[in-house]
């Protein structure tokens, strides 16, 4: 899952990609509205954490261009403006959440699991199929409840086919969930994953769909 931060606080941002990377996110970072929107046109990220006191352009209207297009990405509005006034209007142009600074970084990330989980096939956060257990809170994973040691990547790869179920994730959409701009990325990386998985879990668990990508539990 991949995070675009819109924040103009470069040591704030900073420490958000820190700790989203923690999280088992890809976060990337903006500090201006037109590149905010820029990386929404172009599909470059799953889930936008927008400040609204931007140089260039009030964040408000940052949402109000997205939502103008047509595009219906989630938009958790992070923001020292803490008034009933600015979260009614944020809401109502489209925010799909509001959070106020300080805040403390446990309620962020319980309120980005929400977001992702309606982006997902599943809406809880433990997701169990096949006797493979992915705890998306407590970052564990099992199979017939024995605990799988999972790379940090593996597990991303593993939790966006789970979250996924039934849906066909090609190498493009698993490498856009897996790695940030600038991140050099081998050709073979996701197959290289897939493959490590495989060893770990059961026989046939995950299913290459040939020429199209992945899937747990059929495709459509």
């Amino acid at each position: 899952m991949k995070i675009l931060i819109v924040e103009d606080d470069l040591q704030l941002a900073q420490g958000l990609q820190r700790s989203l990377r923690n999280e088992g996110y890809a976060a990337n970072h903006v500090n201006n509205g037109a590149r905010a929107i820029l990386s929404v046109q172009t599909n470059e990220c799953d889930i936008v954490i927008l400040d609204l006191g931007l140089p260039d352009m009030d964040g408000l209207d940052v949402l109000k261009k997205i939502r103008q297009s047509k595009n219906n990405i989630p938009v958790l509005i992070l923001t020292a403006r803490d008034s009933i006034n600015e979260k009614i209007n944020g809401l109502d142009l489209g925010a799909d959440d509001y959070l106020a600074k300080p805040f403390d970084p446990s309620e962020l990330f319980a309120r980005l699991r929400v977001l992702e989980r309606r982006l997902g096939t599943v809406n809880t956060s433990i997701i169990k199929i096949a006797g493979v257990s992915l705890d998306t809170n407590a970052h564990m994973s099992s199979v017939d409840d024995k605990h799988l040691d999972l790379s940090r990547k593996e597990y991303m790869v593993l939790k966006a086919l789970m979250e996924n179920s039934g849906r066909i994730q090609s190498r493009e959409q698993l490498e856009s969930k897996l790695y940030e701009w600038g991140e050099e990325v081998a050709s073979n990386a996701v197959e290289v994953h897939i493959h490590h998985l495989r060893k770990k879990l059961p026989v046939g668990f995950i299913k290459t769909v040939r020429g199209i990508g992945y899937t747990i539990g059929g495709g459509k």
